[in-house]
C-alpha cells in the first residue's frame, strides 16, 4: 500500500484540476491569443501564474486504485501490474485467464 498521505495529495491535486479547469483554459487562451493586444496577453499570463500549481493537470499523478501505487499503472484498467496479477490469480477479474507454467 502506498502512503495514505500521498494518495490523499494526489486526491486534493485532482478536485482543485477539477475546480479550476476553465478558469485555467479560459487563461490560457487569452494568454496564447496573438490577435489580443500584448498587455492583455501579459496580464492573462501572470494571472495564469498566480493559479496554485496543484490545479494544473499535469501534476495529477497515475495511481493504482486498488493500492495506490504509482508506477506500473495500466491507463485501462486504472490499477498496477501487482494488483492486476494477484486479482487475476484470485479470479477477480473477468475475462483474464493467468496461466502457470
Amino acid at each position: 500500500m502506498a502512503k495514505k498521505s500521498a494518495v490523499e495529495k494526489n486526491e486534493h491535486r485532482r478536485k482543485l484540476v477539477s475546480q479550476q479547469a476553465a478558469k485555467r483554459a479560459r487563461l490560457k487562451a487569452a494568454a496564447s491569443d496573438k490577435n489580443s493586444p500584448m498587455e492583455e496577453r501579459f496580464a492573462a499570463a501572470l494571472k495564469l501564474a498566480e493559479m496554485p500549481r496543484n490545479g494544473s493537470a499535469t501534476r495529477i499523478r497515475n495511481r493504482c486504485d486498488v493500492t495506490g501505487r504509482p508506477r506500473a499503472f495500466y491507463r485501462k484498467l486504472k490499477m498496477s501490474r501487482i494488483a492486476l496479477r494477484e486479482l487475476g490469480s484470485k479470479g477477480l477479474i473477468p475475462g483474464l485467464l493467468k496461466s502457470s507454467w
